[in-house]
């Protein structure tokens, strides 16, 4: 008979090394996690790296782990642990979702997870932080780079001098250590000064104060009669006022909305860059960082950034900001009638018989020729230079249209991603069908005045203040272009390319998106 009294079942083999014995990583791979917990007793940072046999991330990851404490095992215990055995404690008494997981412990504070991506320079960078959650600053050369950098920083004052361990550094070296256990990006810097001298270049008088500098907005000092002088609540302080100039999006290669969460807020300029997180000095990103902050900066006085100004020399502005009275008044809300680019004009009357002085006779021309023709390449059709705003979907002798116009460098043509996107008819420009004769103004949408008025000879690289003289405000992200290059070729990036670096403006409610010629460098100009 084949019937069967009973299952049967083979037991599960018992496991084996997963590293090797002579690695640098002691491995429990029969999950001994008393074990474990004892070894962590007698180490001041330890990494653990639970892993399932089987899986291929852990497989993977397995190499970048061995080479990170290759480098650091001078300084950092590092454990893994099987816990995928049925047999072993690590499985009866930890549920993990995903393998592989990592968690470093500073002393008796963690777990802090590490969920970035399985890269050793990555992983490196992360465990250093732990080591050093704190940068110390003693001089105001190191304070101005501590602050010119892009990442939010907070900096505490501390006097040594009166005691081994003043009042309150405990506290805020523990919060340096929240910081990086509830943002694993780590995009919150935390230094602390001990010269009062260096303290006073950006206001902090009192031993136990707490700095968080912006670079945009004014930075603020801690609330303590507002707020308890806790870890948890510098940490939450931090978080909730930082600001996000430039953000890094580490998307972990599995199904995920981080991406879609990301492009909902708005237009996003997603910037690819090689980035190694352990270099000293990052050029590209520097210049990126430059970009962004004359993107943010609304105050031209450069109010908001006041220490910076007598840290260092600030001369040297990276763009050319000078404007004329009318760039100053982008706020105000102008009738069309005083943008002499703008121009209501009867359909089906001929070029030479419109009047309008301010506008020259290619503009007019270009104009109403795409009236007529209904041209939807008319950049090919009549001319490399001129771009109007909106086109018609349909002619009549007796309507009105309003259409504005501006000379276009042959440089930015090259910007476009393809005739689909750009040659849309924009839904918020200007309105165009059957527009009444007594309709004297228009307003444009904030965003396209400026770019229409070519007699404020506005320079392609004078983008300070811009986020604030628009209602469509551009988020800035990066991407590593070592990791996410699929991204890019996915956007219209050249597999083919040896330079790893591309630019896209992705725009979801408008369904386009625009490319940056990967032939010009990632400069601040071309950007």
């Amino acid at each position: 008979s084949c019937s069967r009294a009973k299952d049967v079942t083979m037991p599960a083999k018992l496991p084996v090394n997963f590293f090797s014995t002579r690695s640098p990583v002691i491995d429990l791979f029969r999950g001994q996690l008393d074990y474990a917990d004892q070894l962590r007793q007698d180490s001041e940072i330890v990494l653990y790296f639970f892993y399932a046999p089987w899986c291929g991330q852990s497989i993977a990851a397995r190499e970048e782990i061995e080479h990170v404490a290759s480098r650091l095992s001078d300084q950092v215990l590092f454990v893994a642990v099987n816990c995928w055995w049925n047999q072993g404690k690590c499985r009866k008494q930890k549920h993990f979702f995903y393998f592989p997981v990592i968690h470093l412990y500073h002393r008796s504070f963690g777990p802090i997870e590490y969920k970035g991506p399985m890269s050793a320079v990555y992983i490196e960078k992360f465990v250093r932080r732990v080591m050093t959650p704190l940068l110390y600053i003693s001089s105001r050369s190191k304070l101005l780079d501590f602050l010119s950098n892009y990442e939010p920083g907070v900096v505490g004052f501390f006097e040594f001098n009166a005691s081994p361990q003043p009042p309150g550094y405990l506290t805020f070296f523990t919060s340096a250590l929240h910081s990086l256990k509830k943002d694993y990006l780590g995009t919150i810097r935390f230094g602390v000064v001990t010269d009062k001298r260096v303290a006073q270049e950006i206001s902090l008088v009192h031993s136990g104060s707490v700095y968080l500098h912006r670079h945009a907005n004014t930075s603020l000092i801690y609330p303590k009669d507002i707020m308890n002088f806790t870890a948890e609540n510098i940490c939450k302080w931090a978080l909730e006022n930082r600001e996000m100039l430039v953000r890094w999006l580490r998307p972990h290669g599995g199904k995920s909305l981080l991406l879609n969460n990301e492009l909902k807020k708005g237009p996003a300029l997603l910037i690819f860059i090689p980035y190694n997180p352990l270099a000293e000095i990052h050029p590209l990103l520097d210049e990126i960082t430059k970009v962004a902050l004359e993107y943010h900066k609304c105050n031209k006085s450069q109010a908001a950034e006041p220490h910076l100004q007598h840290l260092g020399d600030s001369d040297s502005p990276a763009f050319d900001s000078s404007v004329t009275d009318a760039h100053l008044k982008f706020s105000e809300t102008f009738p069309i009638a005083k943008y002499p680019c703008c121009n209501t004009v009867t359909l089906g009357v001929k070029p030479n018989k419109v009047h309008v002085p301010h506008c020259n006779f290619l503009e007019i021309e270009a104009a109403l020729d795409s009236f007529y023709l209904q041209e939807h390449t008319f950049f090919q059709v009549i001319s490399n230079t001129i771009e109007c705003s909106n086109f018609l979907s349909f002619y009549s002798p007796f309507s009105y249209y309003t259409a504005c116009c501006r000379t276009v460098n042959r440089h930015f043509l090259s910007f476009i991603s393809s005739e689909k996107t750009i040659f849309q008819t924009p839904k918020v420009a200007f309105s165009s069908h059957g527009k009444k004769d007594n309709t004297q103004f228009s307003i444009p949408h904030i965003e396209d005045r400026n770019c229409f008025i070519p007699d404020l000879n506005i320079s392609s690289t004078n983008i300070t203040g811009l986020s604030c003289r628009t209602n469509k405000t551009l988020n800035l992200y990066l991407l590593d272009s070592n990791l996410f290059w699929i991204y890019a070729e996915r956007l219209g990036a050249s597999r083919s390319t040896h330079l790893k670096e591309f630019a896209a403006i992705v725009d979801l409610k408008e369904e386009v998106h625009y490319v940056l010629d990967q032939n010009q460098s990632l400069v601040g100009p071309t950007l």
